[in-house]
């Protein structure tokens, strides 16, 4: 896993954020853990208008774990500014580097996402550039919710792309219903062949309901034989989401550890989703988002390198109360063009926001 080793970009006082806010949750974060003891690697999106960029000025403190102090930049994709745009609302951006992976790719970047709600679908957008603008694909959806004869669901939502360079392959793994998540694999990060269900409610304890929102990362764990990491949202009876997570020798079959990586009451919260793997400094850590009444920011967890450890080390984002934040960040995508490091996440609250971009 490659570290964000970029100086944070400093703010302009026009950017949209509450700085006193801001300093105060930090403090916060920093007692509680004082208490308590990514990159992907490739021009505008169906002619969506993106926000003007932010200035720099004073340099800010950095995150916790010494990661960038991300500061918002500008949307890249609004869904009514989309052609694809069946239920109004997208969600999940993963972002990944194909133009030293692909012989003739559309753009530099593939940016997957989607809507969630029925029909849901697995969409595309291309770009030279982080920063956008990103081009919509003509075609979406590159996965349906009907893919016969291997299902038939109501929905298919949360792409994660993986780029496999053993087979020279872009895996994607995403879900449908929300109990089950699937893989499927392409040459071309376009077309994909379907493969296999890699998770469902039935690996999990007795009374699970919601097995998704998955990210899969190459993560060496030599104790389990594993050499990637599968990160999810799991839910049960309770109605209180967790971040759960299992491993991998070859990111087809899958073991999942029965007890939560992270709980929700862990970090006082109601609900938890979204979870991204990042390694800084030789440790690993779990970026996640809250739910919105907990006060919808990005918090972080150090797990260290054979997931050991539990240090909740507070706010790792703080999403702005103007937009396109209002009040809520999620589902994280990172990475780095040209040695700067940028955050991809959904801004909004669920189900009525947009895909924005952070620089660290």
């Amino acid at each position: 896993m490659t570290q964000h080793d970029s100086d944070a970009h400093p703010r302009s006082s026009g950017e949209p954020r509450d700085p006193g806010r801001r300093i105060f949750l930090r403090a916060a974060a920093a007692t509680a853990a004082a208490a308590s003891g990514v990159i992907a690697t490739g021009a505008a999106a169906g002619g969506a208008v993106a926000a003007p960029a932010v200035t720099p000025a004073a340099a800010p403190a950095a995150a916790p774990g010494g990661f960038p102090d991300y500061r918002y930049l500008k949307t890249l994709l609004t869904p009514s500014q989309l052609k694809y745009n069946p239920t109004g609302e997208i969600i999940f951006p993963c972002v990944r580097g194909v133009y030293d992976k692909l012989a003739n790719p559309l753009g530099r970047y593939y940016l997957y996402y989607g809507p969630h709600d029925a029909p849901g679908g697995i969409c595309l957008a291309y770009g030279d550039s982080l920063e956008g603008p990103f081009t919509e694909y003509t075609a979406n959806p590159i996965v349906s919710n009907n893919w016969q004869p291997h299902y038939r669901v109501s929905h298919v939502a949360s792409p994660h792309v993986v780029w496999r360079e053993d087979v020279k392959e872009l895996w994607l793994y995403f879900h449908g219903e929300n109990g089950t998540t699937r893989l499927a694999r392409s040459k071309d990060g376009i077309t994909f062949t379907y493969d296999k269900v890699v998770l469902t409610t039935a690996m999990m304890p007795a009374g699970s309901s919601e097995t998704s929102y998955a990210r899969v990362f190459p993560h060496e764990l030599p104790s389990r034989g594993a050499h990637w990491v599968m990160l999810f949202m799991l839910n049960n009876q309770s109605n209180h989401r967790d971040i759960a997570w299992g491993w991998s020798a070859d990111g087809r079959n899958w073991t999942f550890d029965q007890t939560p990586l992270v709980r929700h009451s862990d970090v006082g919260a109601n609900n938890i989703g979204g979870p991204h793997l990042l390694s800084r400094d030789g440790s690993t850590y779990v970026v996640y988002n809250n739910s919105k009444e907990n006060g919808g920011n990005l918090l972080i967890t150090e797990v260290g390198n054979d997931f050991g450890r539990r240090n909740h080390l507070g706010l790792f984002y703080d999403s702005a109360t103007t937009a396109p934040d209002n009040g809520r960040s999620a589902a994280p995508s990172f990475g780095t063009d040209r040695g700067v490091p940028y955050m991809i996440y959904e801004a909004g609250e669920r189900l009525q926001g947009s895909i924005a971009v952070a620089r660290g």
